[in-house]
């Protein structure tokens, strides 16, 4: 397997896993969104709206938008899951768009990456998108754990790759169009 083709199907099961991590989220009781509990950010609803905001930032970078940290300060924060589950998965298509693009050459060119007061840090555009999966897979973990608090059963999220979960996940790859 190519490792764009690895890419592109790791922006694909990014996409599922959002949709079942919003689709139960949306399901949760008023108050439990943005409930405290215990992980890195203190709510469902802050840890959410950090996933999306720092997904933001890395594709602006491998896109070459050029808004770096500006991103940061615009970013309006989502009060409302269903709004905030809308925006990423728009944000998660135009992710998958991205990675179809990509050629393997393109994989090892560099982008600047704005590190603020580090400066402008030249980075791979590969380990820039490992590093925006590894991000969303350990912030989504975090959900997860914190969805196990809540009147909603935290989904299953790691039947995509294999054909033998297929029957776990045929009617969502057909209705995301994966």
């Amino acid at each position: 397997m190519e490792l764009t083709s690895h890419i592109r199907r790791m922006a694909r099961n990014n996409l599922w896993s959002n949709d079942r991590i919003y689709r139960a989220v949306q399901a949760l009781q008023p108050g439990e969104f943005e409930a405290a509990r215990t992980s890195f950010f203190p709510s469902l609803k802050e840890t959410l709206n950090h996933i999306l905001e720092v997904d933001i930032y890395y594709l602006d970078m491998i896109e070459e938008g050029g808004e770096g940290r500006k991103l940061f300060d615009r970013f309006v924060v989502f009060n409302d899951a269903a709004a905030l589950a809308e925006a990423q998965a728009a944000f998660d298509r135009r992710l998958v768009a991205c990675c179809d693009s990509l050629g393997e050459s393109d994989l090892d060119r560099q982008v600047l990456s704005d590190r603020g007061k580090a400066g402008q840090i030249p980075e791979r555009i590969g380990d820039l998108l490992a590093h925006l999966f590894i991000h969303q897979i350990h912030h989504r973990g975090q959900v997860h754990a914190m969805l196990s608090d809540t009147s909603v059963a935290p989904p299953q999220l790691d039947e995509f790759f294999l054909d033998c979960d297929l029957r776990f996940r045929g009617e969502e790859v057909a209705r995301l169009g994966l």
